[in-house]
């Protein structure tokens, strides 16, 4: 028997109704939010990003723009830029687009901005009120994720959670929400990475599996235990000579293998890719209703 598929769109699109919902009502209080984007240099996956999250802005009611700057735009030019932004009463949430390039530090971007401005959840300050618990917003692709296991009634609690992937946007914070003591959470959490000696020996214990390498089908059936609930969170581009376009979106999971083992999946594409865009707006009404509850401008 095939897994139930999770299916992003309805869970985004569920999400996106409720933001809608919502900026009607901060309408009539004088409050609209908008997101304020910045593009440095002409990355092309970088470029689709963005088209998304405009798309995602204009289906949602949330104001928008997109700061587009050259390749050569120097550290200390986007810096005045993101301080401009900071103070810009306007701006709600303001978004960089990574990766930026090679000779500008994101590290010092990402520190630059305000924090009640970062709806991505990357700046330091967020990034300790997540692990204590304590978050105004998560992180766009960890509280996807979330999202997802809520829409389906996927109960973490006292399940055992492995995510492969240690990355700082999307293991490390996913395993920081799943682990909290509250409703939604309160999982056992293992955070391991293709560095391991013997990964099936962790992959094969998850009651929840969760795949964040960023390497093409690399969690195999063998690898997954029966029953499991499989998230895959990678999505990767491979050649495929009968696509039209010469190639084709994969996740990190071998999606037709595991799925007739697992108890559910989602698929790459239309999982949890619709779901970081749909948090990052959520993520920018958050901000707008704490700046104006706050005074902060």
């Amino acid at each position: 028997m095939s897994a139930l598929i999770i299916d992003g769109r309805t869970v985004s699109d569920s999400l996106k109704q409720k933001i809608r919902d919502q900026i009607r009502g901060l309408a009539t209080r004088g409050i609209h939010p908008k997101l304020t984007a910045v593009l440095v240099g002409e990355d092309p996956a970088s470029k689709v990003y963005i088209r998304n999250k405009e798309k995602a802005c204009v289906e949602t009611g949330i104001a928008h723009e997109t700061l587009r700057l050259p390749e050569t735009t120097g550290e200390k030019e986007l810096r005045q830029i993101i301080e401009r932004l900071n103070h810009d009463a306007s701006v709600s949430g303001i978004l960089v687009q990574l990766p930026l390039p090679k000779h500008i530090s994101e590290k010092t971007i990402i520190n630059a901005m305000r924090p009640e401005k970062d709806v991505d959840c990357f700046h330091p300050y967020n990034v300790g009120q997540l692990m204590l618990g304590d978050a105004v917003f998560a992180p766009c692709t960890p509280a996807g994720v979330m999202e997802l296991l809520h829409y389906y009634q996927i109960d973490p609690a006292g399940r055992h959670a492995v995510i492969v992937g240690r990355s700082n946007i999307v293991g490390k914070p996913l395993a920081n929400l799943l682990v909290q003591k509250a409703k939604g959470a309160n999982a056992v959490v293992t955070l391991c990475h293709t560095g391991a000696k013997d990964l099936s020996q962790y992959t094969r214990q998850a009651d929840i599996l969760i795949a964040a390498v960023g390497k093409p089908r690399v969690i195999t059936a063998d690898m997954v235990k029966p029953g499991a609930v499989v998230i895959d969170v990678g999505i990767n581009r491979i050649d495929d000579p009968s696509a039209q376009s010469g190639s084709r979106l994969v996740g990190d999971v071998d999606f037709e293998s595991v799925k007739e083992i697992a108890s559910a999946i989602t698929p790459v594409p239309g999982g949890v890719g619709l779901m970081t865009v749909a948090v990052l707006m959520q993520n920018t009404v958050r901000a707008a209703e704490l700046l104006v509850r706050n005074n902060n401008l």
